[in-house]
């Protein structure tokens, strides 16, 4: 006797199907490569609002910028994370690192990825190579050091490189090297979040993605997504050092020149102010170029135009012009705008800019396979909530939850090190 096995098809377990749709089609890409995009965006964002204070020198941003640049290092390991959950082999995904070339897009992602650490990496080093130095002459001056004390001085000797003068000719030799690499690391943040526009819309056989316009909504989307997670935070991490503050906490009990709350308070309204007004002209450039493209796509009325208007303009027409247009870009930028303008409105703008930019990959990724390429059947995604086995725990709500939290915990970890915080006589 054969004994039949009821193999489980990629994509069956999330996927419901209504009308006409051939056999084999399914809702393939689910959470995680909404999450990929989305994720990588936040890491090129975040390095494009640091390089404003390195490269074209915008003082008012000054602790924010070293604070995304820490930021987005901690984003970078994450951004490879979702198509390494989503991959059915996810040991062979170390191959588009390996053996990068420029024959597709996601195989050129491997040069771009590895350049763009590299910059990324460079940048801090030479931001904190003083803070370095300073933390091993510390660490050696102490003559009763403790196992934790002799790891960091281990640590903090390896991170120097051998490179001890901070004089000033020194430090201005490595503010000429961070102002080269910011420099150099626009374009290529930019090029690394880019290219996942360049894949979709470089789909022929997708009505939804096929369009020039992609990679440059993605990339303008990515800056405004980076920049306000990057206020978000900072405000979050701005309010627990004032916590800590007023409550003589942590370094505040035995450091008489810590920042006292008055600080910290003016530092907060300075930097958000000033980065939200930038957080705005991004918005705008990316609401524009979403609108420009929903317009020509209904100008031109191509042969696909019937499908693409049921589901834009009736069956998705409340997560796109209710959630991602109304509640994600237009009620935060009216927030923004109007006068009086505090950091706890402008947080709360944030939150709804982060859910807006996360709802246009969600409804490029998911919108996008909606439809049968019979063009008279639609396909439905429902997200697998409770997970059942490992393929819809990675492929579900606590898959996509683990890469969101991921960042926060390197960032902890990295923070330990290169600290986003500093003394004015230990910052760069």
């Amino acid at each position: 006797m054969v004994e039949v096995v009821d193999l489980i098809v990629h994509g069956q377990a999330w996927t419901t199907k209504e009308l006409f749709v051939l056999p084999n089609e399914y809702i393939y890409w689910s959470i995680q490569i909404v999450m990929y995009p989305f994720m990588t965006g936040l890491v090129a964002g975040a390095f494009v609002l640091s390089s404003l204070y390195h490269v074209f020198g915008v003082t008012k941003l000054r602790e924010i910028a070293r604070f995304s640049l820490v930021f987005s290092f901690a984003l970078l390991p994450v951004a490879m994370m979702p198509l390494m959950l989503h991959l059915q082999q996810p040991l062979r995904g170390i191959n588009v690192l390996m053996t990068p070339h420029f024959t597709s897009a996601i195989s050129a992602f491997g040069i771009v990825f590895l350049a763009y650490a590299f910059i990324v990496a460079g940048e801090i080093w030479f931001v904190y190579r003083k803070h370095f130095v300073l933390r091993t002459n510390e660490l050696q001056a102490k003559s009763n050091r403790s196992s934790m004390d002799s790891l960091y001085l281990l640590i903090f000797k390896v991170l120097t490189l051998g490179a001890m003068d901070i004089g000033e000719e020194s430090l201005e030799k490595d503010h000429k090297a961070v102002k080269m690499l910011a420099s150099i690391g626009i374009p290529v943040a930019c090029f690394l979040h880019g290219y996942a526009g360049f894949i979709f819309g470089s789909v022929k056989a997708n009505a939804l993605w096929m369009t020039p316009l992609m990679p440059v909504i993605f990339i303008c989307s990515a800056v405004v997504s980076g920049i306000a997670l990057c206020i978000l935070c900072y405000v979050l991490a701005q309010e627990g050092r004032k916590f800590l503050a007023k409550r003589k906490l942590s370094r505040w009990s035995k450091d008489p020149s810590a920042p006292s709350v008055e600080t910290l308070q003016g530092s907060l309204e300075t930097e958000v102010g000033m980065t939200a007004n930038y957080l705005l002209y991004f918005m705008i450039a990316a609401l524009t170029l979403e609108i420009l493209d929903l317009i020509f796509r209904g100008y031109t009325q191509v042969k696909s135009w019937d499908i693409l208007r049921e589901v834009i303009l009736e069956r998705d027409f409340t997560k796109i012009f209710i959630v991602q247009y109304g509640l994600g870009n237009i009620l935060p930028f009216v927030l923004m705008i109007l006068p009086g303008r505090t950091v706890k409105r402008t947080t709360f703008a944030t939150v709804l800019v982060l859910m807006g930019v996360f709802m246009m990959r969600y409804n490029v990724v998911i919108g996008g396979q909606a439809f049968s390429l019979s063009f008279a059947g639609f396909m439905h995604y429902h997200l697998p909530i409770i997970p059942h086995d490992m393929e819809t725990f990675k492929e579900g709500l606590f898959g996509a939850l683990t890469v969101m939290a991921t960042p926060f915990v390197i960032f902890w970890f990295l923070a330990k090190i290169v600290p986003p915080f500093l003394k004015g006589d230990d910052a760069h």
